[in-house]
């Protein structure tokens, strides 16, 4: 039997999840194509809080990686905008001219960050806080700026906000009501939260409404209504959401604020459903991750022809993500007509606890400081129960008079049907099920298996309670955790067994090692195939397919699909002859942008992927890994050859480093720097390793970054000769390569094990020449990419189709 066409207009949380649960209820019924706007597979916008406040990286967010969806037979067209649909011939239509016909359509579209029509919100500097964009512009503001304003006083203000402070940001946020959160928040916890977030280093102008941004082409300034101002260089809104549906509205489907759907997610026209943050059920539009994930639950029955009693609607609740506060809140909570309420509140240790009632049911809660029965009074919330007579047993945690209720027998009272984590949709059953079946006897294991706590980590308390509760005795203390959920290997350990099983694949390593998924993920199977390459050299075969996207096609990806093509420039240095061929090549392919990099060489910007090829063909000139996890770059300044201060060559010294490097593979990537004075023009204090000419020698300095988290390097050892540099360069680059963690920067390792360790490991002229040689054999295994590529008629042919589906994005 043929499989209907199943197409997906959005790549979010709420739309994936549906297909998730598709997949599991009725795997082979539907062939599937996802649209994407952004450049990315699934990830965790909710996540994106913990990014900027250095709790996770971009990596650790995404949800589904490129390879789940090969897996599954999902073809995802990232970076396609779908911009018509032919609801009469069943065709959806992007930006990019990609056509898909289609059985069942789901709208998935999400919502848009409401931005205030203020005059100057188009200037550069005015953001929203919503996707990974926004995300990076923070971070690369962060770098040269200041000062930030935050407008909107709500959850999501508070998480840009404190992301921002912990970018070094000076953090205003600016807020139209009376307090903070004044629509998760009665005004007492809310007094609490603007003390405890005041102590952090935020400052709040409450009663404030923008009038106007100020600046020329950049924001400089908010003008307030009340005739006072604020300077800043950044300006966050973060004011509201709302329901992404003007490709619905134009399709012809029924639309209020969002799109109308019944009980089982149907729009006014059969065969097209819509769900999350774009739908709008029995007049409301939830912003809110479990709503979404109990509407793709009902989707996903529907479509799988399996029994269900539809979506009712939800009782909400919501946590606020930021580090060192935690607050709760649920329902009904400013006192509605007709209701009662109890509170308790200890300044003294910073508890807030209010419970609202009315008809002896549970409406409504809020919690600060302590929120662990934030889920038991939620499950009672939503269960209708009569509380009546255990009102201040709710409140308090036990009956006054009576024997405290421990918080295992608060778990255990909890329906097993109750989402534990908000995130990952996780129940407690599913969990109860995990650690009774499946042998998960700590948090990390029961994470490893269902996703619990794998995201914000706001319920690990939780999961951690439910596994002491139902593992008993044989709960111990949480597992060490291995380099990524499929084992609790660390690299030590898996270097080891490699070496002395004598393993040479990345799937016999997983096989023998006894790896919890068969085929890996995207953190293991990228570290498994370097250490690989690392062990055996002159053997082992390079596997393309546990490559990060940009190493696959040897190109940075943009966030329009478009690649950066970065030659090799040695030491910064080039000529006549070779810039007029750079830029006649850039005529030829109609390259949008040449621009000169950080590192001294030129970035080739916006080239197709199918132009790759012939494009380095006629650049005819080594790749400079500007893609890589090798050596990128080797900067330089003019040395004693031209200026006056020099005291070494530096370029030379540069060139040479450069040459005998170039294609070298490490464990993440490297820079290298040579200064020729103590001047320090070429920033070599803040590369992984760094040359300072000095009179009659050089200072070899290692352990430097200069990206988010700014690292000084440390002197390794004064030297005199240019021999000698290469020789202190080689034994470093080459312990690193043997020692560091997968993706674990020099400046990361060193202040790991410490510079003494390293002095201690290099200081023997013998061991130095022995890791010399070693990097030497490293380096003599590997061609230049595209030599190998273009040399080779079938890797040429065959280029975009080995290509096309990628399995790791990086």
């Amino acid at each position: 039997m043929a499989k209907q066409k199943l197409v997906m207009i959005g790549n979010g949380m709420a739309g994936v999840r549906t297909i998730e649960h598709l997949l599991k209820l009725a795997p082979d019924k539907y062939e599937i194509t996802i649209f994407g706007s952004e450049p990315h597979p699934n990830y965790n916008r909710i996540m994106l809080s913990s990014v900027l406040a250095g709790g996770a990286d971009m990596q650790d967010i995404i949800i589904n990686g490129w390879d789940w969806y090969q897996e599954h037979g999902i073809q995802l067209l990232s970076g396609h905008t779908v911009t018509g649909i032919d609801t009469v011939n069943r065709q959806v239509i992007s930006d990019r001219g990609a056509a898909a016909t289609y059985d069942i359509l789901i709208f998935a579209t999400g919502s848009n960050p409401f931005m205030l029509p203020l005059p100057g919100a188009d200037k550069e500097g005015v953001i929203a806080f919503r996707d990974i964009r926004d995300c990076e512009i923070m971070l690369q503001t962060s770098k040269q700026y200041k000062k930030a304003a935050v407008i909107g006083g709500g959850l999501l203000g508070l998480e840009a906000a404190r992301g921002l402070l912990h970018l070094g940001m000076e953090v205003s946020v600016i807020h139209i009501g009376d307090y903070l959160m004044d629509r998760q928040l009665d005004r007492a916890a809310a007094g609490m939260l603007q003390e405890e977030l005041e102590k952090q280093g935020m400052t709040f102008l409450l009663k404030k409404n923008t009038e106007a941004i100020l600046g020329r082409k950049r924001v400089k300034e908010l003008r307030f209504t009340d005739g006072t101002s604020l300077d800043a260089d950044l300006v966050v809104m973060a004011v509201g959401i709302k329901p992404n549906v003007a490709l619905a509205q134009s399709s012809g489907l029924a639309v209020n604020r969002g799109i109308v759907v019944d009980d089982y997610m149907q729009s006014s026209i059969p065969g097209i459903y819509a769900l999350g943050e774009c739908a709008e059920h029995r007049g409301i539009a939830y912003g809110l991750v479990a709503p979404l994930y109990e509407q793709g639950d009902v989707l996903a029955k529907r479509l799988a022809e399996v029994e269900t009693i539809g979506y009712a609607g939800s009782v909400t609740s919501t946590k606020l993500k930021v580090s060192g506060v935690d607050v709760f809140s649920a329902g009904h909570f400013g006192d509605p007509e007709g209701s009662r309420s109890l509170r308790y509140q200890d300044e003294l240790d910073g508890i807030y606890k209010k419970i609202v009632m009315k008809d002896n049911k549970l409406i409504g809660a809020v919690l600060f400081g302590d929120t662990s029965d934030g889920s038991r009074l939620f499950s009672i919330m939503k269960s209708g129960e009569s509380i009546q007579g255990r009102e201040k047993e709710l409140l308090l945690g036990f009956a006054p008079g009576g024997s405290t209720v421990s918080a295992e027998q608060r778990l255990a009272e909890l329906p097993e049907e109750e989402i534990i984590c908000g995130c990952n949709g996780v129940s407690k059953g599913t969990i109860k099920d995990a650690v009774l079946n499946q042998g998960c006897t700590s948090a990390a294991s029961v994470k490893a298996c269902t996703k619990a706590s794998a995201s914000c980590g706001g319920c690990k308390p939780l999961v951690e309670g439910l596994v002491k509760l139902y593992a008993g005795d044989e709960a111990g203390t949480p597992v060490k955790e291995g380099i990524c959920g499929c084992t609790t290997l660390n690299r030590d350990e898996i270097v080891a067994e490699i070496t002395k099983m004598g393993l040479k694949s990345t799937k016999e390593v997983m096989n023998v090692l006894g790896w919890d998924h068969p085929e890996g993920c995207a953190k293991c199977r990228p570290s498994l195939n370097y250490y690989l390459g690392m062990l055996y050299p002159e053997s082992y075969k390079d596997e393309k397919e546990s490559r990060f996207t940009n190493e696959r096609y040897h190109g940075n990806i943009q966030k329009d699909g478009t690649y950066s093509v970065v030659p090799r420039i040695y030491g910064g240095v080039t000529s006549p002859a070779e810039l007029k061929k750079i830029a006649e090549v850039a005529e030829r392919f109609d390259v949008p942008m040449v621009k000169i990099t950080g590192g001294q060489r030129i970035d080739l910007l916006g080239v197709k992927k199918e132009d790759l090829p012939r494009m380095w063909e006629e650049l005819d000139m080594p790749s400079g890994y500007a893609y890589g996890k090798a050596l990128r770059t080797v900067k330089t300044c003019v040395g004693s050859t031209f200026c006056r201060f020099g005291t070494q060559d530096s370029i030379g010294m540069g060139v040479r480093l450069e040459k005998e490097f170039e294609r070298l593979s490490t464990p993440a990537k490297v820079k290298l720097a040579v200064s020729g004075c103590p001047r320090n023009c070429a920033e070599a204090t803040i590369k992984d390793f760094g040359v300072v000419a000095i009179d009659g020698g050089w200072e070899l300095h290692v352990g430097g970054n200069g990206g988010v988290h700014v690292r000084a390097t440390e002197l390794l050892c004064v030297v005199k000769t240019e021999d000698e540099v290469v020789e202190w360069a080689s034994a470093f680059l080459q312990y690193y390569r043997e020692q560091a963690e997968w993706n674990e920067r020099t400046s990361i390792w060193i202040g790991r094990v410490g510079l003494d360790h390293v002095k201690e490991a290099l200081k023997d002229k013998e061991v130095r020449t022995a890791l010399g040689e070693r990097l030497k054999t490293a380096i003599s295994t590997q061609k230049d990419p595209w030599k190998e590529i273009l040399s080779e008629p079938e890797l040429r042919k065959n280029f975009i189709r080995l290509t096309e589906a990628e399995p790791i994005q990086g």
